[in-house]
């Protein structure tokens, strides 16, 4: 049977609305229709990709991967036939927050300097995948352990951490503070596209109480409020000086690792490119973050 791009529009769409319905009614055909697709799709993958046996549909472990590759290839053919791109054709780059810190704008100037004709696009985009699992960039930074399968990535340094507290905090006095500072405060968690959990701490040491918020604004204004204290990449308070926010060291934090990710085959010619590219200005730049502390 041959496979054409309305099977994998299918699959993203149910993967992407999690239920057959939802996306039958967004694809406009009806439900059996769509079913069938899937089916045959699976057929010709010889794998299952979408659990039916609960009442809420999910994707199995070999869903998970083949949808960063779907929306690879989805997007890869947008982009082909994008008119607007036929002269040049943009590397975009998705991030969660805070780009590549300090280095950004250098990153950028030479990248553009060596590469003229592809220009490099930083897209924040709030999940976590920074928009690579949705085919809406071709590569991704991302901070912490690696969770996204079918991907192929270049680890380009390890980031201290830093406590987000309150401009008028006591913890301000302290030059640095350590984990162990802020049990006694609410910890204000990023869910959808932050790095921190709970189990940052041992144990016998976590916080009582958390306060939970969907992206990377809404952090620094709880914080800033008074709602309770954060923990970052240094990288953070390089990017995102906040009114009412003040960044310290934390001493005994592990360090967070850099990744540039990217979908396998890779969607643009340049990725492997500015892997290597990245790779070396982290080495001549910053050698005391190649390792981890």
């Amino acid at each position: 049977m041959t496979m054409e791009l309305r099977h994998l529009r299918a699959f993203l769409a149910i993967a992407e609305e999690g239920g057959i319905t939802r996306a039958a009614a967004r694809l406009h055909i009806s439900q059996p229709a769509l079913s069938r697709t899937l089916r045959a799709l699976e057929e010709h993958l010889g794998v299952r990709l979408v659990d039916r046996s609960t009442h809420h549909l999910r994707l199995t472990d070999a869903g998970q991967a083949f949808r960063v590759r779907a929306a690879a290839a989805v997007a890869a053919v947008d982009a082909a036939l994008d008119p607007g791109h036929t002269e040049v054709w943009p590397l975009r780059v998705g991030h969660t927050w805070s780009a590549l810190g300090r280095h950004t704008s250098t990153v950028l100037r030479r990248w553009q300097e060596t590469h003229p004709r592809t220009p490099l696009e930083l897209l924040r985009i709030d999940d976590k995948t920074a928009g690579l699992a949705h085919g809406r960039v071709h590569a991704a930074l991302l901070r912490g352990p690696l969770t996204t399968p079918g991907v192929s990535s270049a680890l380009l340094a390890y980031e201290p951490r830093v406590a987000a507290v309150a401009a008028d905090s006591d913890l301000t006095a302290r030059a640095d503070l350590v984990l162990a500072d802020l049990t006694g405060h609410a910890i204000v968690l990023n869910t959808l596209s932050g790095t921190t959990t709970p189990q940052l701490w041992a144990v016998a040491a976590r916080p009582d109480s958390t306060w939970e918020v969907a992206n990377t604004d809404d952090w620094l204004a709880a914080i800033a409020a008074g709602r309770g204290v954060g923990v970052s990449s240094v990288a953070t308070a390089e990017m995102h000086p906040y009114p009412g926010v003040a960044y310290r060291p934390l001493a005994d934090a592990p360090a967070l690792p850099l990744h540039l990710v990217w979908s396998e085959p890779p969607t643009h010619a340049a990725i492997t490119e500015l892997a290597s590219f990245l790779s070396e200005f982290f080495r001549q730049s910053s050698p005391a973050r190649r390792t981890p502390e």
